[in-house]
């Protein structure tokens, strides 16, 4: 697989607007597994980046200690690996922010495809985001929710939303199984 055929594509881990069990906007906590499986993801697929997404100074503290550890600290002698994975990630923190670096750094507005594991009325389908991700010279972030998912704002704000991921009449994945499938549904190679 050529590693840079996600290149243009960035992945936002959204800690906040986030929905909680009652409905209710909340931030949520960043988990050290979630940066690392979601890295690992990014650099599989050849992603441009991984941006994690929180307001909270106390998460963006945590999320900046682990990844220094790994990019700079013991943890990047004692796998070199996981240092190259960690180098791709971000911390910003809202999703302005993140649009803001992707526009400053690509001098072009980033699209923003929105994703959950309900139906939206602007959902597309996976091979149309494939067809559309053809566009190598434009920028796209990938927004993903943690807690029970992104908020209606984020979803009707974005450019796409992405159909829900169907299972067998069982619709919660964890976000790192469903960032992993929804990556390989886009880039994975099928023989």
């Amino acid at each position: 697989m050529n590693v840079e055929v996600g290149s243009h594509l960035y992945l936002g881990l959204v800690h906040h607007p986030i929905y909680n069990k009652r409905k209710e906007v909340v931030a949520t906590a960043v988990t050290n597994f979630d940066i690392h499986d979601l890295a690992r993801c990014a650099r599989t697929y050849g992603l441009g980046g991984f941006f994690i997404i929180t307001p909270l100074e106390s998460q963006v503290q945590l999320a900046e200690r682990i990844i220094r550890h790994w990019v700079e600290g013991a943890g990047s002698s004692y796998n070199p690996t996981r240092k190259e994975s960690f180098s791709r990630v971000q911390i910003s923190r809202s999703i302005d922010e993140a649009d803001r670096t992707l526009t400053d750094l690509w001098k072009k507005k980033a699209r923003r495809i929105a994703t959950g594991a309900a139906p939206h009325p602007q959902n597309i389908s996976f091979e149309s985001l494939k067809r559309i991700l053809e566009d190598r010279g434009t920028p796209f972030l990938i927004l993903v929710g943690t807690g029970w998912g992104l908020t209606q704002e984020v979803k009707d704000s974005s450019d796409y939303v992405l159909e829900p991921i169907e299972g067998k009449g069982y619709n919660h994945l964890s976000v790192r199984s469903a960032v992993a499938i929804i990556l390989d549904r886009l880039f994975g190679e099928r023989r």
